[in-house]
């Protein structure tokens, strides 16, 4: 959305869903590891805790970020040393340790990005709320695509 050119890395499976969501380029990471391919990036954004940032340090440009939702006491420590200095950083996202106003105003910025069909939401499966434990059981087993939606029903 914001003009970025975009790398992704997937297994072999996932590499066509990954174009399909505007990545400019694709990585296999069964075949090729990004950190060693010579290239470097502003930002590695690792949503899934697949890396860590010692792992990355070497792909990032000199002022990039490792940004990660998953977080290990190595990446903890990395997030205090590198607050401290220039350079090279490394960052933990929360979504829901910011103040509700902000997460509110990028909700509704992501609900417009929607309605235009500038973002598209994948949906592995859905399960209701009586199968929660199949669901979770589902997730762990790494192979899910997407996002998992449980509908919740009002008994009321």
């Amino acid at each position: 959305y914001y003009g970025a050119e975009v790398t992704g890395v997937s297994s072999t499976a996932n590499l066509e869903l990954v174009k399909s969501l505007g990545a400019d380029h694709v990585i296999d990471y069964t075949v090729e590891d990004f950190t060693k391919t010579g290239e470097t990036y502003d930002i590695i954004f690792d949503a899934v805790g697949k890396s860590s940032f010692s792992r990355c340090k070497n792909a990032l440009n000199p002022k990039g970020i490792y940004l990660t939702t998953v977080i290990t006491a190595a990446d903890l420590l990395q997030v205090l040393l590198t607050s401290l200095a220039g350079g090279k950083k490394a960052k933990f996202m929360t979504a829901g340790l910011r103040p509700p106003a902000e997460i509110t105003r990028e909700l509704a910025f992501g609900a417009e990005l929607m309605a235009a069909g500038k973002i598209k939401p994948v949906i592995d499966r859905s399960y209701p709320m009586e199968d929660i434990v199949a669901a979770h059981h589902y997730v762990e087993t790494g192979h899910k695509k997407g996002s998992m939606v449980i509908n919740v029903v009002d008994g009321g």
